[in-house]
């Protein structure tokens, strides 16, 4: 059997990851049965092949026990990314670094995590944003042209 690697967490991460499978557990399963409930005495007088919130319901819950699934496995193999303060020669997972886009002052601060935990919009950024980033010595700038994006 191949060992999986581990997914990458900031603690802040595992414990947002952490609330959330308990989230659901809990809360998340308990309004999943109550739609079930509802959506199966809603359609007793009709034909249960047409039933959609039924359907609708078991769709739901499909979902929630993929994602408490999703969840356990992250959990039971999980890696905490080292925030050490203490000076280095690279930067790393985990250090916050300073963007400023070429021909502007506005600077911009990212953290870096690992894949799972990658949101821009948080500050938080991975592979490949930052990919040049990982390769720069501390407390030193570089250029990167961006290709433009079209959607």
């Amino acid at each position: 059997m191949l060992s999986k690697k581990p997914t990458l967490l900031t603690a802040e991460g595992l414990e947002r990851l952490t609330k959330e499978l308990e989230h659901l557990r809990t809360k998340g399963r308990e309004d999943v049965a109550d739609r079930l409930h509802r959506a199966f005495e809603d359609g007793q007088d009709d034909d249960f092949v047409d039933n959609a919130e039924l359907e609708a319901a078991r769709n739901e819950q499909s979902f929630l026990e993929g994602r408490i699934q999703e969840l356990e496995d992250i959990l039971n193999n999980y890696q905490i990314i080292d925030e050490d303060m203490a000076p280095h020669d690279r930067v790393k997972l985990g250090d916050w670094i300073t963007v400023t886009e070429v021909g502007t002052n506005e600077e911009e601060r990212y953290q870096l995590v690992g894949p799972l935990e990658a949101d821009p919009v948080e500050g938080r950024i991975s592979e490949p944003s930052g990919q040049s980033a990982c390769r720069r010595q501390g407390g030193r700038s570089c250029a990167r042209q961006c290709a433009a994006r079209r959607h």
